[in-house]
């Protein structure tokens, strides 16, 4: 669950930076109209690597995780344009010049007299600029395309030159006619392009879609499957080598061995229908633990097909109405309303029972005159978890035929990793060789994080030649750090590094000549973000952070870790080359780098403009520091109106902007004008952001108290941290007030449930009010299940209503959210019903989902909000008489 984050982006920007990799465009509803930080849904906090550079933040509408795709998912609509074809050759003409390493932008320095409205925030007046580059791995390393003028261009910045790989228009229809598509992917042997038109959406992640495969050589356009309408293709994609194809229709699998073969299919599965998939998830899979729409994976050789069958035929149903269909508000009344049906597992009910299996695609194809049956082997291991319990986290594979696979309970307390040996058939039957959870690698009594990180190290890496790799481990304080598994089969963590700091984001790169690791580290500070190379040799010496003593500090920044930072990064497939991005606190900039020369390459973007319109502005005044709350020590950032007069005579509200979700983070360097910024700027309000007890970043000691607690330790230090800002001379502590979206609408209603009579009003968006109406691959991590910890979900839930009552409280919600069920809001108002609770205000988005974007209805919301808080507050920034 993730909260929305206010993002001043207009919604076709926002969804360049806050959608998925894999986006496909509008649907049934729409996506969140906001940046990776914005919105806020139940924060899934998977794999950082995915988790940060898919969705860098949290977003205060969205209760979801992040997860990256398996081709890093290079589908783009129509592949952005990332640099005109004018530019592309100045761009090639300048790499290699110098850059400076130090170089971090133009500075803020607000000195304009222009006030924010919404219309600034809402219209993208203040949204950096942030381009992308999507690096063609199939080209070599250091490739990238781009798109100009209905051309894709191949950019080579080791040569300094670009070629065309193909002009839209050459690819047709069965007759011969140009056709719209959105998405494209290269064959390994650069001979095809695979590319999808007709997209549907399904859920966040997934859609369908109508395939096509282009001959790059002789321009001739085939189906991969007789085109359909609706379309029926969930998801489809190229083997690592040769030009196979994977792909999955009505839930089944099936693999084409080259182009020529589409009429002919190996039909790999055939029981595929509603309720059992192969080779994509269901919903709480999707959405849980994956984030991606696919559960297959090739073998480095293209030989192998692992892939995982999900039957959720006992998982209960969820049905949510649809009031109008269309796109506009205008449109003719349905006099009956549609409806979404969907399997939707909430704590202690049924989850899809997971099954993985591997295909033998060389054994099929040698063998002759068998069924796929035959060359589909279970996958199966001593200790096997039951499958009412067992949820498969992650499948990688480290050569073409040793594999890993990572197992958890449904409490995310016990786990295991597996080692396969495929190389006989006898190897389906794998070898634990790690454990986790309590008893294992974690060793305390928090939870099994859902991150995929597993990298598997190439061959001119591995330390013995044998398969190894590299996960990110919580060592023995509780911080995630890298360790190295050499061979793979052994269990043992060799630490590369080390200290009360943590690696975000999972391994960003490995140079296998260089025998350097990359990543990024929540580094000098838990709020900043900095990149690191460290090698993979010296393992005794990694004193992490010790950055003065380089003898004993293999852990090399390649930013100024001087300064505050906050950076992301994008390296080619052989790690020759980066993107790096600044994202704050001051203005955003960024470079593409060689790897080994940081002070090589050239400036992308640096955001001139976005300066220049930041110099007209009176901005606030944005201060970090730490508060503490039952002696942890926890994050804070403080949005000040600017010119504020801190002496006591003025008295400002204070709004509390709160997500505070388990691993989620809202405290961070990174720039941003949103809602807030209007907030302080305009209404003069200061806006404070507390991360509390559960929240990332800073070690399992801080995360793990909320486990079987969710809302309690979390609550007593959003009351703690009003006290702190109540004593202070320049706030009016009569006007105190908290609000978030998801997780963060949760922590609201905590709050003004517990009634320690400082708030005086509070806005929820969204909000869980019994995580018994949640999912269970997310709750149940948490919370256990509601059969072990019954005492747990009563006192999660929002049980005493009483309060409400001596509050001012606005209370919105989406009728079509799929991810915080509307049935949670449903039963708080039945709630204020019974206890004749009528001091609040409510409001529901009509056929909004979690994001609560549907027909104007995200800017709409932030109006109403702003409407209420005015009306019950007025502005702030009284002046008071002594």
């Amino acid at each position: 669950m993730a909260p929305p984050a206010y993002d001043p982006l207009t919604q076709e920007e926002a969804a360049v930076h806050a959608r998925p990799t894999v986006y496909y465009g509008e649907g049934p509803f729409d996506p969140p109209d906001s940046d990776d930080e914005a919105e806020q849904l139940i924060e899934k906090p998977r794999s950082p690597g995915a988790a940060e550079l898919a969705r860098e933040g949290l977003e205060d509408e969205d209760l979801g995780l992040y997860v990256g795709g398996q081709d890093q998912a290079r589908w783009a609509s129509v592949r952005k344009l990332v640099i005109t074809l004018v530019a592309l050759v100045s761009v090639a003409a300048t790499i290699g010049l110098f850059a400076a390493l130090s170089y971090r932008g133009p500075v803020r320095t607000p000195h304009g007299n222009a006030h924010i409205t919404m219309d600034h925030v809402f219209n993208g007046t203040f949204s950096a600029e942030k381009q992308g580059l999507a690096w063609v791995p199939e080209a070599g390393d250091g490739v990238y395309s781009t798109y100009a003028d209905g051309w894709i261009i191949l950019v080579d910045l080791n040569t300094n030159t670009t070629r065309t790989l193909l002009n839209t228009a050459d690819v047709t229809n069965e007759a011969g006619e140009p056709f719209a598509w959105q998405d494209w992917k290269l064959s390994a042997d650069m001979r095809y392009i695979l590319v999808k038109t007709d997209w549907l959406k399904q859920w966040r992640h997934s859609s369908f879609g109508n395939f096509y495969i282009h001959n790059l050589q002789t321009g001739q356009t085939v189906p991969l499957t007789p085109p359909s309408y609706p379309p029926t293709v969930a998801y489809a994609t190229w083997s690592p080598t040769g030009d196979s194809i994977a792909y999955v229709q009505s839930n089944d699998l099936y693999v084409v061995k080259s182009p020529a073969d589409v009429d002919a299919p190996i039909r790999v599965t055939s029981t595929g229908n509603a309720t059992l998939f192969h080779g994509v998830p269901d919903w709480v899979y999707e959405e849980e633990v994956f984030s991606a729409d696919y559960a297959l994976w090739w073998s480095p050789d293209s030989a192998k097909l692992t892939f995982l069958t999900f039957d959720e035929t006992e998982v209960p149903e969820y049905v949510f109405p649809v009031y109008n269909p269309s796109p506009s508000n205008n449109s003719a009344i349905e006099p009956y309303t549609s409806e979404v049906r969907m399997r939707y597992p909430k704590p202690g009910y049924a989850n899809p029972s997971v099954t993985a299996r591997v295909f033998d695609l060389d054994r099929y194809l040698t063998a002759g005159h068998i069924v796929a049956d035959e060359t589909t082997a279970e996958l199966t291991w001593a200790g096997r978890l039951p499958d009412a319990v067992s949820i498969i986290q992650e499948i990688s594979w480290l050569d073409n035929v040793v594999m890993l696979l990572k197992e958890v309970n449904r409490n995310a307390d016990i786990g295991s990793v597996v080692y396969f040996d495929l190389s006989t058939p006898s190897g389906a039957h794998g070898t634990v060789v790690r454990k986790l959870g309590k008893e294992g690698e974690q060793g305390d009594e928090g939870w099994i994080d859902a991150n995929q990180e597993i990298y598997p190290l190439p061959f001119a890496a591995r330390p013995d030649g044998l398969p190894a790799y590299l996960d990110i481990v919580p060592n023995e304080d509780g911080f995630n750090h890298v360790a190295l598994f050499s061979p793979a089969s052994n269990g043992t963590p060799q630490w590369l590094t080390s200290g009360p700091w943590e690696v975000a984001g999972g391994i960003q790169a490995v140079d296998a000549q260089q025998g350097l690791i990359y990543l990024l580290g929540a580094a000098p500070t838990s709020i900043e973000r900095h990149l690191y190379s460290v090698p993979l040799s010296g393992l005794a010496a990694a004193k992490a952070m010790d950055l003065e003593d380089s003898e004993l500090a293999p852990l090399k920044p390649l930013t100024d870790v001087s300064a505050p930072g906050y950076h992301s990064v994008s390296f080619s497939p052989e790690a020759g080359f980066y993107l790096l991005s600044y994202d704050g606190p001051n203005i955003p900039w960024q470079r593409v780098v060689r790897a080994g020369n940081e002070t090589m390459g050239f400036v992308l973007t640096d955001n001139k403009e976005l300066n220049a319109t930041w110099s007209q502005f009176e901005m606030p005044i944005v201060q970090y520091s730490t508060i503490e709350s039952d002696g942890y020590e926890l994050n804070v950032m403080e949005i000040r109106p600017p010119h504020m007069d801190d002496s006591g005579r003025t008295k400002y509200p204070v709004l509390f902007r709160v997500y505070g979700g388990p691993f989620s983070q809202m405290v961070t360097q990174k720039f941003g004008v949103d809602w807030h910024y209007f907030l302080a700027c305009s209404q003069q309000y200061i806006v404070v952001t507390v991360d509390g007890r559960g929240t990332g970043w800073k070690g399992r000691g801080l995360r793990n108290p909320v486990k079987g607690n969710l809302g309690f330790w979390e609550t007593k230090d959003q009351i703690e941290a009003a006290r702190i800002w109540a004593a202070k001379n320049y706030v009016d502590s009569k006007r105190i007030g908290i609000w978030g979206w998801s997780y963060g609408g949760f922590m609201s209603l905590k709050v003004v449930e517990a009634a320690a009579g400082i708030h005086s009003l509070a806005m929820a968006v969204a909000p869980p009010t019994s995580w018994r109406m949640y999912d269970t691959i997310y709750t149940e991590r948490y919370m256990n299940t509601p059969q072990l910890n019954p005492a747990g979900y009563i006192n999660a839930s929002v049980v005493n209503v009483t309060n409400f009552d001596n509050v001012d409280f606005a209370l919105a919600h989406g009728s079509a959210d799929d991810n915080v069920h509307f049935a949670n809001t449903a039963h708080l108002l039945d709630m204020f019903t019974a206890a004749n609770i009528r001091k609040y205000r409510f409001r529901m988005f009509t056929d909004s989902d979690h994001s609560i974007s549907k027909r104007g209805a995200y800017r709409e919301l932030h109006e109403w909000l702003t409407a209420f808080m005015l009306e019950k507050w007025g502005k702030g920034g009284k002046r008071r008489g002594w």
